[in-house]
């Protein structure tokens, strides 16, 4: 028992670090003006999207096998990284746009409140389902090994694993956001849009080359 925890632990641990976790709640939180206490709500909404849809897979998997994870993955490995790249790509597009547009100098647009909320629910949204969409494939393989002592198994990778993400995601968005603020630039200002759908789409393209 001391062992899954202890392997729960440092598997948790190492998966939250992962940049496309976290990195994207950053980027798009600055460039959509989103407040510190939104951006650190995301970070915890999605936090919990990705950890429930890992959980709910790694009770099966505990009590089934390690090969329903692997025809999972074949599923996230993609439509989550789609996800990304629609998003970065949006950004990219509206960067453009807007460039255009301030060539012409056009009036600046004054977004309303409401409007403001309803963009953030539905990026969140997006990048929620992102996260739902990809469980950690190696706690879905300790699942198993845990489940080799019955539930107190199952229940104490469940545990580790909620807290620790939530956790490691939350720390590093909120030292994101200090950094960020801390770093002024114009070039920044006036691009950020078109840098953030770059960062999107890179990671996007990453999680598709590259599994984690």
């Amino acid at each position: 028992m001391y062992q899954i925890f202890i392997g729960s632990l440092v598997l948790s641990t190492i998966h939250a670090l992962i940049p496309n976790h976290w990195l994207p709640l950053i980027a798009v939180g600055r460039t959509e003006k989103w407040t510190r206490n939104q951006t650190l709500w995301a970070a915890v909404i999605t936090g919990f999207a990705h950890t429930m849809s890992t959980i709910l897979i790694g009770i099966i998997v505990g009590l089934i096998g390690y090969k329903l994870a692997s025809r999972y993955s074949t599923i996230s490995e993609t439509i989550a990284p789609a996800i990304l790249i629609g998003l970065g790509l949006i950004y990219i597009i509206h960067d453009l746009r807007s460039l255009h547009l301030h060539t012409h100098e056009a009036e600046p647009v004054v977004t309303e409140p409401g409007k403001l909320k309803s963009r953030w629910i539905a990026i969140l949204t997006s990048l929620s389902i992102a996260m739902f969409l990809t469980p950690c494939i190696e706690i879905e393989a300790y699942y198993f090994q845990a489940g080799t002592i019955g539930w107190i198994g199952i229940f104490i990778v469940s545990a580790v694993y909620l807290m620790i993400t939530v956790a490691v995601m939350l720390t590093l968005v909120y030292l994101g956001i200090k950094g960020a603020n801390t770093f002024k630039s114009d070039f920044l200002e006036h691009h950020e849009k078109g840098i953030t759908g770059a960062v999107l789409v890179a990671l996007g393209i990453l999680a598709l080359l590259v599994k984690f």
